[in-house]
């Protein structure tokens, strides 16, 4: 499965799929590429990986990203395509954190074998309260942050699934719920292999 999670920056997305891969170790997080610099605490190659926007475009000439986009205005996002291919040839459920320019991509590319969850605040005021009290950007960023915010939020129609994150342990429930049924979905694996078993097995 390879699920999709976006929803306007400071919604608290990361730390929801934070929580979701604690309790399923058996998934795994894309990590994105970003052309913006690391904030306080950011490790290269665990939270992003930092490049210069000269390498970010020669990885896109390259076809070495799933999907990418523009971001806030002039930040560059993009997921390497190489982990996520790989995590889903070997049979591993896999996490991305992107906007819904991604999501878009995503969807494109891979039609329903994408997992598309928005995650939203409960009000627009707290939004735009952790934004400004994040204190780690300037004034003309954290603006720039609001501005998209009001872009996602347009675009919450696209999604399969909306979280409101009122409540982190909440919204990590309901995320882990959405892993769940969306494991146990009759298209995502051979339920004809299964049918055929059982079937032999009552003398069918």
């Amino acid at each position: 499965m390879l699920l999709v999670v976006s929803g306007p920056s400071g919604v608290g997305k990361g730390t929801v799929i934070g929580r979701l891969l604690q309790r399923r170790p058996d998934m795994r997080k894309s990590v994105s590429c970003t052309t913006r610099p690391p904030r306080a605490g950011e490790r290269e190659g665990e939270d992003y990986f930092f490049v210069s926007p000269q390498q970010f475009a020669r990885m896109r000439r390259a076809g070495e990203l799933l999907e990418w986009a523009v971001v806030h205005g002039d930040l560059l996002y993009g997921t390497p395509r190489g982990p996520v291919e790989q995590a889903l040839a070997d049979g591993q459920d896999i996490v991305l954190e992107i906007d819904y320019q991604g999501a878009q991509a995503v969807r494109r590319q891979l039609g329903d074998e994408a997992v598309l969850v928005f995650v939203a605040p409960p009000c627009w005021q707290a939004l735009v309260d952790r934004l400004r009290g994040r204190n780690t950007e300037s004034e003309e960023a954290v603006t720039k942050r609001i501005a998209s915010a009001v872009t996602e939020l347009s675009h919450m129609g696209m999604y399969d699934y909306i979280i409101v994150n009122d409540d982190i342990q909440q919204a990590a429930d309901e995320l882990e719920a959405i892993v769940v049924a969306e494991r146990a979905n009759v298209n995502r694996w051979d339920w004809r292999q299964l049918q055929q078993r059982l079937l032999s097995e009552a003398g069918e």
